[in-house]
Order: structure tokens, then sequence, then C-alpha cells
């Protein structure tokens, strides 16, 4: 029997183990995908025991992913760039990791808005953190032409632009509102919205009509911004697309399918996060 799992601290909230359990099932596979909670201290020796314990790989969370970087090979040079990993896998006796949070975001915007054109578009990315980083990267390999970085934290901001290059502007959070109106994809890649968070404050009155709003919050379905956004008629791509689409790569590396993002599977996952979902 293969096996997966997810580790992080804490690791209780996961939806990964239902979406790994819908793709086992699926295609037959006899195989298991647990959630394992793992403190940070003993991170090394998790990863490095894998192959002993029988795991094929698993998916690092939060507050792990730059750790699990130093601590495995990486496996492409996009996740050398990064930094950080989320998709472990072993090969050949060796201890990889990868990461498909860009390409989970991007494969979710195509999915979600196959309208926007990436290349030469003008973006605005509001956060710095990891998952922006990701994004951001994944933006610019995908011709982007301007990613605006706005973070309360400049700093953080201008270190995406020492890291990818000129094509990222750093901008002051307080000017957010100013950038909207030639702006043609707007991300929140912050926790702002989240169930349990402080509400993200934008005034979206200057964006453009055509512009492509996403959130990568997943909980609730649709944020107050995805929710405002789509009141005054833009597109909108939730943030459980991502999810979705982040996974499939390391599904693939472990049991040697690769699966599809499938509105079975959307549905499943969201009936779990709200009860009350309905297509």
């Amino acid at each position: 029997m293969i096996k997966s799992c997810v580790i992080g601290w804490p690791i209780s909230h996961s939806r990964s183990p239902l979406i790994h359990g819908y793709w086992l099932k699926k295609f037959g596979i006899e195989g298991s995908y647990e959630r394992i909670p793992v403190e940070p201290e003993k991170l090394p020796a998790f990863l490095h025991s894998l192959a002993d314990n029988g795991f094929a790989g698993c998916n690092v969370t939060l507050p792990h992913k730059e750790q699990a970087f130093r601590l495995v090979t990486p496996a492409d040079e996009p996740t050398e760039r990064l930094g950080a990993v989320n998709t472990v896998f072993v090969k050949d006796g060796k201890v990889l990791g990868t990461n498909t949070d860009g390409e989970g975001f991007i494969n979710s915007l195509r999915a979600g808005a196959p309208a926007l054109g990436i290349r030469n578009s003008r973006v605005i990315v509001l956060g710095a953190g990891g998952a922006a980083v990701a994004i951001t990267n994944a933006l610019l390999l995908n011709g982007a032409g301007e990613v605006v970085v706005a973070n309360r934290s400049i700093d953080k901001a201008e270190n995406l632009r020492k890291r990818f290059g000129n094509r990222v502007k750093p901008l002051e959070w307080t000017k957010r509102n100013d950038q909207l109106s030639e702006c043609e994809l707007l991300v929140n890649t912050t926790s702002l919205g989240m169930k349990g968070q402080e509400d993200l404050q934008i005034d979206l009155t200057m964006l453009a009509p055509k512009a492509v709003v996403t959130d990568i919050v997943y909980v609730p379905l649709r944020t107050k911004l995805l929710a405002a956004a789509a009141a005054r008629g833009n597109p909108v791509v939730e943030g459980l697309g991502m999810l979705l689409h982040q996974a499939v790569r390391g599904f693939e590396l472990w049991f040697g399918v690769r699966p599809a993002v499938t509105i079975e599977l959307h549905d499943l996952i969201a009936r779990d996060i709200d009860p009350g979902y309905k297509t």
C-alpha cells in the first residue's frame, strides 16, 4: 500500500485528506493519505525517515515550508528560487522537495477566468508572504508585465523586487486603492477576510469592470472581497480552486496517476467547508 500524508503544526484543519482520499477511491488505488501533526523541532527527523516509515512523500503546510526546503533536496529550479517546499517525495532513495503553489494558482485562474490573458498584464498582489512569493513568481513566469506588491511592511514587498527583478513594483499599503484603475488582475494573498480574521479593507471603485479578482482564502468560500467584486460585475475566482489544483502534482508523484480537478471534487470540498453550499 502506498502511503502519503500532510504535515503541519497544527494540522487538524487540513482538507487535503478529503481531496486525496477522493482521488484514491476514484482510481481504485490501494493507498492512504492522513494528517500528521509534526512539531517544528521534530521536522528533520520526520522528513529523513519518510521512506523508512513507508511514506512515498507528504504535503507540507504552515509553519514548515521554509524549514522543509532546507532539509530536502530541491527537485527543480523554480523551487530553488522560492526557498519553500509544499510537496515532498522520495525517489531513488532521495528525499526531494518541490512547490506546487504557483502552478495551482495559475491553473485555478485559467479554469475560473479563461478569458484573462496573463501575458503583459498588470497585476496587483496584496501581501508579501510565502503565498505571494509563489504567486508572483508564477505570474512572472507566465509573462505578466508588471506585478505591483502592496504590503503593510514595504520592506517585504521590496524583498520581492530584489528576488524577482524590476517587473515587481513595491507599493505602500495605504496606496493600494489608488493603483486599481489600470489593474487587470487583483490577487489577495493575505489572511484578511478569512473566517476569524479581520476583513480586508479595500475600495474597488476605481477597478476596471473587466478586471479579474481572486482570493487565496477559501474559508469562507466567497470572501467579502469576492462578493463585492462580483456585485459590481467583475469576474471572480474563489480560493478553493488553488487548493485543489496545487494538490494535483503531489498525487501524481506519490501514486503515479495524474488526477483532474472536477466539479464533483470541488463540490465535495465546498460542502465540507460550508454544509449549506449548493451548486
